[in-house]
């Protein structure tokens, strides 16, 4: 097992690769995250408020060993970090109110292109929030867009990058999104689907409609047997107790239920979940861990989900709980490449950092 540094700098607060995604081609990886600065009155996360935040891209091309860093070639709705609104003290308003806003979409998706990958974004979390997304057809070297999701007659769409396509259509795939309770709070998922390249988009079902706390942050296989499987961040109302469950559909996702529970305990806060099917055919699912001993862990499953194992820790040197959001992805040597967040000590910088192990 190796921890490698791939973004850090003294004063800086570099976080969430969660919010955005993580993609590759052979060695070639490429992850997004968010960089402000930091602070230690910032709260639960050390982040300075008042000063901007800017959209970040990583890229390796030897499997995550080395990493080179810039801003990403996109901009944003208002010209700010993607998925970072409600870490600022700036009133921005609504999406189409701000400089570059989403446009509709009048393309069409080709998701088999072999150098395609999809980023979605979101201005919040709440009642209000919109979603959009943007394309890449050179391996993330350029992105087009932002472009518009629907409301789907939602509240508020806080939409974070979850997509399982169609490996028969190019131009179908089902999204898993994040939307507003219908108090205008946070949040349930639901899975979306387009079958024209993203012209349009319709609502097939709620995951779980009424969840205890909130369910947001979905990560999605489809199995070989047609199964869905969808991992779900989960808090109580409280905010005092984290989670993660497993849900499954047998119908092409018009109806769900709860599998398994992969991971007991999250921490304060909890933290999402990054799940893959390995190349062995177990499924792994990653999670910053965010109680003492802070850090990153993971379980894995041989049933398709329907038991786990012990949970095994990558990592719980963390000096607290501000630290996780991963990403991962697997090598073709069988190792996997997990991205995530983390600081060394709780009034540090934050930094991203990636861990390479064979599970």
């Amino acid at each position: 097992m190796k921890h490698v540094i791939v973004y850090k700098e003294a004063g800086r607060y570099a976080g969430w690769p969660a919010n955005y995604g993580i993609w590759n081609w052979g060695d070639e990886i490429v992850t997004g995250f968010t960089l402000g600065f930091h602070s230690v009155d910032g709260g639960f996360h050390f982040r300075d408020k008042d000063r901007p935040f800017t959209t970040m891209q990583s890229r390796s091309m030897d499997g995550g060993l080395t990493w080179d860093t810039a801003q990403a070639p996109l901009s944003a709705p208002g010209d700010v970090a993607i998925c970072a609104d409600e870490h600022m003290n700036l009133s921005l308003g609504p999406v189409h109110s701000r400089s570059n806003p989403p446009e509709s979409f009048n393309k069409t998706i080709h998701f088999l292109n072999p150098d395609f990958a999809m980023l979605m974004g979101r201005t919040g979390l709440r009642k209000g929030c919109e979603s959009y997304f943007f394309v890449t057809y050179d391996r993330c070297l350029t992105w087009q867009g932002p472009y518009s999701f629907p409301m789907f007659g939602e509240l508020g769409i806080a939409a974070r990058t979850d997509i399982i396509k169609d490996r028969s259509d190019t131009h179908r795939a089902k999204l898993f999104l994040s939307s507003t309770k219908p108090d205008g709070d946070e949040g349930r998922v639901f899975c979306a689907e387009t079958q024209n390249g993203g012209r349009s988009f319709k609502f097939i079902s709620w995951i779980r409609e009424t969840p205890e706390g909130f369910d947001i942050m979905p990560s999605s296989l489809k199995l070989p047997s047609g199964r869905l499987t969808t991992a779900l961040r989960c808090r109580s109302s409280d905010n005092n107790r984290g989670w993660i469950d497993l849900m499954y559909s047998d119908d092409e996702a018009v109806s769900w239920s709860q599998l398994s529970k992969p991971v007991a305990n999250t921490g304060v806060g909890g933290n999402p979940p990054a799940m893959l099917r390995l190349s062995d055919g177990r499924i792994c699912l990653i999670y910053g861990y965010r109680d003492e001993g802070s850090g990153v862990r993971y379980v894995v499953s041989e049933d398709e989900g329907e038991t786990w194992g012990e949970e095994i820790i990558l990592r719980q040197d963390a000096g607290n709980h501000d630290i996780g959001y991963p990403r991962v992805i697997e090598r073709a040597d069988g190792n996997l490449v997990a991205v995530y967040y983390h600081n060394d000590v709780a009034d540090g910088e934050r930094y991203i950092a990636a861990t390479i192990w064979k599970p």
